[in-house]
């Protein structure tokens, strides 16, 4: 059942959960793959990298992580040849990672995988329905990623 414009936000709300639970099974099945190999979390650092290079800190802090945690997930990266590791000039405290090219033709078969089964899935719906989710989808992105209001101090109630 979709939710319409007249249901509660409550009801939007379990009816979206609902529809993404629905994306995130066709967005999964793209990385689960059997020729990915790397589980979620090393696929997610990936992710990070595809952005350019950064230090172990600052993708530990991506992915809500410890330091030490994510310098031993980019050891097993590095060791499958999808990440390279670059010292800091004479601080071998700063390190940066980056993908290399395997890692880059990895997430791009990914992304190339998903997209087929996304295509796969959109082709099923009718036209208007598909018109009404794209539109929906870019509006929904547009709120999501919009920056909160900051409340101005220099405002105040009359007493």
């Amino acid at each position: 059942m979709v939710a319409m414009p007249g249901e509660d936000a409550a009801e939007q709300a379990a009816a979206l959960d609902r529809a993404a639970n629905s994306l995130m099974n066709v967005w999964s099945r793209a990385h689960n793959a059997p020729d990915v190999p790397v589980p979620a979390t090393q696929l997610r650092a990936l992710l990070v990298l595809e952005r350019g290079p950064v230090n172990v800190s600052a993708l530990a802090a991506e992915l809500g992580a410890l330091v030490s945690s994510a310098s031993r997930l980019c050891d097993r990266l590095e060791a499958a040849g999808l990440l390279l590791r670059d010292s800091g000039g004479g601080d071998r405290r700063e390190v940066t990672v980056r993908l290399t090219a395997e890692g880059r033709g990895l997430l791009e078969r990914i992304r190339l995988r998903r997209r087929e089964e996304l295509s796969r899935v959109l082709a099923a719906m009718s036209a208007p329905a598909l018109q009404a989710l794209l539109w929906g989808l870019a509006q929904f992105q547009e709120a999501a990623s919009a920056k909160p209001v900051e409340p101005d101090d220099s405002f105040s109630l009359p007493a």
